[in-house]
């Protein structure tokens, strides 16, 4: 019987994806931000992992205060102890530091002191054996003194159904999760497909050689570039592309944890006069795509060069919106609730199951652990999801902001590189020219 209930469990674990989100990195690695010639801060850079500080607050460990400590960025290095062998054995290590089960530890509780219940209530009204082997008579007797126990084959039937409900749980909020990582994938590439052809188209407002008319308009000639006009439309690129993807990351963060930090690293990077225009907007981030159109707007650059500038905007638009819309919008309420109410009702019930199963343990003693340990199971798998549901706030969105800036500072920095030489230049032109 007890082969029964662990395979009724073993539907359930099996339902639910493996999730590694939450994962306890003991060797913390630093989001550090890339360099730059500008000054910039670094508060909200966290660390991975739970805080080493001995002097942190108890609610760092777990629950909402942990999450900021979950922003996992991988690296080679990181990658080798993923697979390490010995990954079963250092999980189980940290077994009782686990967040995730700290999270639940009262729900546990609650279900296992029912478990206590039922097996103490049962001890005294259908008597007991003591450790030397000895049966002894019910302490409680009368009509109404019965043993409490539930049928078996009722859990074993709808687990299957608790299972599904769990397993689509867990995949819609790992998809969530996955979802938001992609739209800022899409951030860290766009924002360098742009500074790219920005630092690489600069200057070419027309055809340099013969002058071809556009729609009856002549196109404009080359005109010399002026270094430090260049250094500066640019350096304007790089700020403004930086402005925007470090207002979405306070647009998508906790007041109480980003305000301070994004209001100064903002005076820290831009002039007073763009950081109070971005920082005073209503919508933000919004403020900083208007300011990075300007911007690519004053640059010297076929309008068709511009057109292709500007398509990026369009997709950070889009990206903006998909986080909006995956903060603003959870798994339907009534979902997420029947689910919950369906787990908490089936583990609660399931120590009267479960006492006659552990016939052969000494007065049934076994239940109690079997039910504190299928609890954490259950539970654990449905804090997962409830914590994968919402994944903002464990993605490295700073450490994303910070090398995205260092990224448009240095591509930015490749301007004019191989062509300060006039020389080289009419020459390269001269050779080319034939062909066209």
């Amino acid at each position: 019987m007890l082969f029964r209930c662990m395979a009724a469990f073993a539907v359930l674990a099996a339902a639910a994806p493996t999730c590694e989100a939450f994962s306890t990195n003991p060797t913390p690695l630093a989001i550090k931000p890339s360099t730059s010639s500008q000054q910039r801060t670094n508060k909200s850079a966290l660390f991975m992992g739970p805080p080493t500080d001995p002097s942190a607050p108890a609610t760092d460990l777990y629950g909402e205060g942990s999450r900021k400590y979950r922003r996992t960025v991988y690296t080679h290095d990181q990658w080798v102890k993923h697979r390490s062998p010995d990954r079963f054995v250092n999980n189980l290590s940290t077994l009782f530091n686990s967040g995730i089960y700290k999270n639940v530890g009262k729900e546990v509780v609650f279900t296992t002191s029912v478990a206590i219940f039922v097996w103490a209530w049962n001890l005294l009204v259908g008597g007991y054996q003591d450790l030397s082997g000895v049966a002894h008579d019910p302490i409680i007797q009368g009509e109404w003194a019965q043993i409490v126990g539930l049928p078996l084959q009722a859990f074993t039937t709808v687990s299957p159904s608790l299972g599904l409900l769990l397993a689509f749980r867990t995949n819609s909020s790992y998809k969530r999760w996955d979802e938001a990582r992609k739209f800022w994938g899409l951030n860290i590439n766009h924002t360098r497909d742009l500074n790219r052809m920005a630092t690489a188209w600069y200057g070419n407002e027309g055809d340099p050689w013969d002058g071809t008319e556009f729609m009856g308009a002549p196109s404009s000639k080359a005109q010399a570039i002026d270094p430090a006009e260049r250094q500066y439309l640019l350096g304007q690129i790089s700020l403004m592309t930086w402005a925007f993807v470090r207002s979405m990351k306070r647009h998508l963060s906790p007041p109480d944890e980003d305000e301070e930090d994004y209001i100064a690293e903002m005076k820290s990077r831009l002039s007073p006069e763009q950081a109070e225009a971005i920082i005073s907007a209503v919508h933000r981030p919004n403020r900083a795509l208007y300011d990075l159109s300007v911007a690519i707007e004053k640059l010297p650059m076929h309008f068709l060069r511009k057109d292709e500038l500007n398509k990026n905007l369009s997709i950070f638009e889009d990206t903006l919106g998909g986080c909006e819309r995956l903060l603003s919008s959870p798994i339907p309420l009534f979902y997420s609730r029947h689910t919950a109410r369906f787990l908490s009702t089936w583990l609660l019930l399931l120590p009267f199951a479960l006492y006659g199963q552990f016939g052969d343990s000494w007065n049934h003693i076994m239940m109690i652990p079997a039910t504190a340990f299928i609890s954490v199971s259950l539970f654990g798998i449905e804090e997962l999801a409830t914590q994968l549901e919402e994944p903002f706030t464990i993605l490295p969105m700073q450490g994303f902001c910070d090398k995205i800036g260092g990224w448009c500072d240095e591509i930015t920095s490749w301007a004019g590189q191989g062509q300060e030489a006039e020389e080289a230049v009419q020459a390269n032109i001269a050779e080319i020219a034939p062909s066209r």
